[in-house]
């Protein structure tokens, strides 16, 4: 009898003993996100989900909640070395020809992170992964020097397959081919297709591998760029990835999205956006590396390539979207997969469609994610009770990036307009100043938006309840999405 007491005792202890350590570790967690000075709404979503799921928040946390701001993955050397390849002239404001406004922009770029600007570019705009992959493979082929590549999703299908059979072709010709991968978003392909390329001599790495050794540390940072440089002849830069659900739909039957192809000295920013990448997954600058020698076109086209990423200080994409959406005069058009605002982009939103600004947002009816649907659906009421217009793209999925603003600017890249784009992937946006540029990106938004169904301020509030309690739910975990 008094060794079964024993027994229950130590068990006692043990039970007791557990729940003190789980507890003061749950503590410790919570004291660790509030001494982090992070978001308010994020510190409080992060503490919502340790304290209602205790268990599954700790692993969450330290799977998706670390941050890595300011930390070196690059050595000064390294940074001094790329940027002289993008041999950029200090930006004159007067001799540009762009507003006060624009110019404060292409300032707040190069405050950011140096981001030159660079006037006498072209660019060739797609609306549909067709056409953008048929003129991409025909400028792969004739690559003569290099190729770089670098894709958030790289698919084992049809065009992948296509593209990695040229890419293979090209390295076995002797033209220099590299690419970059995201690991997580290709995390279902098999490995062999990326070991086809490497065999035949195409330099094909992942961008921050995923293992059981690097799980916290490497998981929630993803590098989500879309970016190609051939010859330093043309690039391309956009929301499309290579996946043939963006040329046949998929399970959407449409699938839309914006790419760019540029010619122009911008092409320098290219350059160095994506050797620095190579250089930040431990890969080495090329001694025999040389500059790119992108000549001005016949374009008339001012650019500037600006980059984010988790160990920034200041989140590069998101402070330059505040600016354009502040520096909006008459208009701003914004088209999105995913809209989850911060509450400073959906407090400058506010003010401008108050102010009288015409803003409109498109978002998809039907997305490829349920819970970013309902989260990005939460925001619409603070949208309508502002005088934004929303409106729902119904044909399938709307995956493009874009901002219009006014008749003289347009930012199209591969940031959301979501906290994980700002705060947590590697993004790349290129940011254009031109009126001919601006119409044409106007003239695809007005198509879509004759293919779109505005949502009515009455209609939305009566929508039904179960809904509304998803999207509140989903709402509270928009933070870290």
């Amino acid at each position: 009898m008094s060794e079964t007491i024993n027994q229950y005792i130590n068990l006692t202890w043990v039970y007791w003993a557990l729940w003190i350590v789980y507890g003061v570790t749950i503590i410790s967690v919570v004291l660790v996100v509030l001494s982090e000075n992070r978001n308010p709404v994020k510190s409080l979503a992060w503490i919502t989900v340790l304290l209602l799921l205790p268990a599954v928040g700790l692993i969450l946390y330290f799977l998706f909640g670390r941050s890595i701001k300011n930390k070196r993955f690059i050595s000064r050397r390294n940074r001094r070395r790329l940027k002289k390849h993008e041999q950029a002239k200090a930006f004159n404001a007067a001799a540009s020809g762009l507003s006060v406004e624009n110019s404060q922009q292409v300032k707040l770029g190069q405050s950011l992170m140096g981001a030159p600007y660079y006037e006498y570019n072209k660019a060739r705009i797609f609306d549909n992964g067709k056409e953008k992959f048929d003129i991409l493979m025909q400028d792969l082929r004739r690559a003569r020097r290099f190729i770089y590549l670098q894709y958030y999703i790289f698919e084992d299908d049809r065009i992948g397959n296509a593209i990695a059979d040229i890419l293979i072709s090209k390295a076995k010709s002797g033209v220099k081919v590299k690419v970059i991968y995201d690991h997580l978003g290709n995390f279902k392909v098999k490995r062999k297709f990326y070991r086809r390329m490497r065999e035949a001599g195409v330099e094909v790495y992942p961008f921050f591998k995923i293992s059981l050794l690097h799980l916290g540390a490497r998981i929630n940072w993803r590098n989500h760029r879309k970016l190609c440089l051939i010859d330093g002849r043309v690039g391309y830069i956009g929301g499309m990835n290579v996946a043939d659900r963006y040329i046949d739909g998929g399970k959407f039957g449409v699938w839309r999205d914006i790419h760019l192809r540029v010619t122009g000295p911008i092409l320098r920013s290219f350059n160095h956006s994506f050797c620095y990448d190579w250089n930040f997954m431990g890969r080495p600058i090329p001694e025999d590396f040389t500059p790119v020698d992108a000549k001005a076109s016949d374009g008339e086209i001012g650019m500037q390539l600006v980059t984010s990423g988790p160990t920034g200080q200041w989140g590069n994409i998101s402070l330059m979207f505040l600016k354009a959406i502040g520096n909006a005069k008459k208009s701003i058009y914004l088209q999105t997969p995913y809209f989850l605002p911060t509450e400073g982009l959906l407090r400058a939103l506010q003010a401008a469609a108050l102010s009288k600004i015409d803003v409109r947002v498109m978002i998809p009816r039907r997305s490829d994610s349920a819970m970013l649907r309902h989260a990005s659906f939460s925001y619409i009421k603070d949208c309508l009770r502002a005088g934004i217009k929303v409106y729902l793209y119904e044909p399938g999925m709307l995956h493009g990036k874009v901002i219009i603003v006014d008749d003289d600017f347009v930012t199209v890249g591969s940031t959301n307009f979501d906290f994980r784009s700002f705060e947590h992937n590697f993004e790349a946006n290129l940011f254009v100043y031109s009126k001919d540029f601006n119409e044409r990106m106007t003239d695809i938004f007005m198509r879509d938006l004759e293919e779109s169904t505005r949502v009515l301020p009455y209609d939305w509030e009566h929508r039904p309840r179960i809904d509304k309690m998803k999207q509140s739910v989903m709402r509270l975990f928009s933070p870290i999405l």
